[in-house]
């Protein structure tokens, strides 16, 4: 019996960790797990069918679905309902991430966002482990040891759901307050997009499949027959792997002449403003006069400013239009914009091809920070705090209040004992007494 309560509570903390982890990486992220189950569905052959607000609002409440059960898990409260929810969930993820390493739609699952990427393979035996450890628990959850007690249980629960919806709230008006993409704040661009001497670039293959006289037949560029071919589709596949770069993908052509401007950008002496937007028709035009007067900033200080889009032509003459945007244009791959910045439009500042600062659109930089040279201003200074410093800040906030319940209950607990112990000695029984 004590193997199988010691069992029980060692699978009871590794989910509780994995599903606080997943939860906390997925809720300061909403739009990156958007993102992925926009894959997902597009794996299914159901992209578009369910409108992008339906799917930012799940996004945000499955990270903190998995963050709340984490918790409630890790203290041992709610036991009769959370076990139960695991269970659900695992015997849910577990096939359909065994499905996703056969048929391999989609790079990752994504199930830890960007901070930690596992391929398709490590996935699904990591679920296997975590569906032994959730059957285990819902069997002998009368096992599970709880950390405190009844009375302030349901303000543990409160606790963990406010937090977390603080965070998705403030990640989604802001940006998240963890960047595990290529592009954080002092990443320099342009190293990460060299391959190092002596490392051989992973080779490709594109297969070309065409039709004739109604058969259809696999071609490569060696084989490319004649026009009498019809398309019919492609597929990519790795012919050698070798190494890959960090960043793989980031181009920009010039919108006016189409010309590659990369290398102007990231080899740029002085600072460059970034505005990045992948979708102009769905941008927030809240910001535009702000934007505007940036661009005047620029102007006056001799700064690069362009703005980065993967809309279409009628998307970007319609916001010129719309917002009298003077400001030249980029074009660059959808994804690419997505990934250097969680907000559309977003804004970067460049320094030499290293990534000084980032912003939101609702909190882009004004005349108040804007009132000399950037070299001179904070907002031209890259933000030293380091990662360490930022994920004890983050933790300190929700530990902190917790650590302090728990201290609450512990003495609650003991002054109860106490004055129970008191009672009963106050009243002996008064036979007892005339024996005596």
């Amino acid at each position: 019996m004590r193997c199988i309560c010691w069992w029980t509570n060692l699978c009871r903390f590794l989910l509780a960790a994995v599903f606080v982890f997943s939860g906390f990486v997925k809720a300061i992220d909403p739009l990156g797990t958007l993102y992925k189950i926009q894959d997902y569905l597009e794996a299914f052959g159901w992209g578009g069918i369910f409108p992008e607000f339906l799917l930012l609002a799940f996004s945000a409440m499955l990270g903190m679905l998995e963050f709340c059960l984490g918790v409630c898990l890790f203290f041992g409260i709610r036991r009769r309902v959370v076990p139960r929810l695991l269970l659900l969930i695992m015997l849910v993820m577990t096939p359909l991430t065994w499905w996703l390493a056969v048929r391999n739609p989609i790079s990752d699952c994504g199930c830890f966002g960007d901070a930690l990427v596992l391929t398709n393979w490590e996935t699904f035996w990591k679920n296997v482990v975590l569906l032994i450890a959730a059957i285990s628990v819902f069997k002998w959850r009368k096992k599970i040891s709880p950390l405190i007690t009844p009375r302030l249980d349901w303000v543990v629960s409160i606790y963990a759901f406010l937090y977390i919806a603080s965070m998705v709230v403030y990640c989604m008006h802001e940006l998240p307050v963890f960047d595990f993409r290529p592009y954080h704040v002092g990443s320099d661009i342009r190293s990460k997009m060299e391959i190092p001497e002596g490392e051989e670039p992973t080779i490709y293959e594109t297969t070309f499949i065409l039709q004739k006289d109604g058969a259809e037949k696999e071609f490569t560029l060696e084989n490319y027959p004649d026009s009498t071919w019809t398309f019919v589709d492609s597929k990519t596949s790795v012919k050698k792997k070798g190494y890959e770069p960090e960043i793989s993908d980031f181009s920009v052509l010039g919108y006016e002449d189409g010309i590659d401007i990369t290398d102007e950008i990231l080899d740029e002496e002085g600072y460059t403003f970034l505005l990045v937007s992948h979708q102009l028709d769905r941008a927030d035009d809240g910001s535009v006069d702000l934007i505007n007067e940036l661009y005047d900033y620029c102007l006056l200080y001799d700064y690069r400013f362009i703005c980065l889009t993967s809309s279409p032509d009628s998307d970007i003459e319609n916001w010129k239009d719309r917002t009298g945007a003077e400001y030249p244009f980029g074009l660059v791959d959808n994804i690419t914009l997505k990934t250097i910045v969680r907000s559309n439009p977003g804004l970067v500042l460049l320094e030499k091809g290293k990534v000084v600062n980032k912003w939101s659109a609702n909190n882009l930089p004004d005349e108040y920070q804007l009132d000399g040279r950037l070299e001179d201003l904070p907002v031209g200074r890259m933000n030293t705090s380091s990662l360490a410093y930022m994920i004890i800040q983050v933790v300190a906030w929700f530990l902190i209040p917790l650590l302090l319940i728990c201290i609450v209950d512990v003495l609650w607990e003991r002054h109860s004992r106490k004055k129970i112990t008191k009672d009963k000695t106050n009243n002996i029984n008064p036979l007892m007494e005339i024996e005596k």
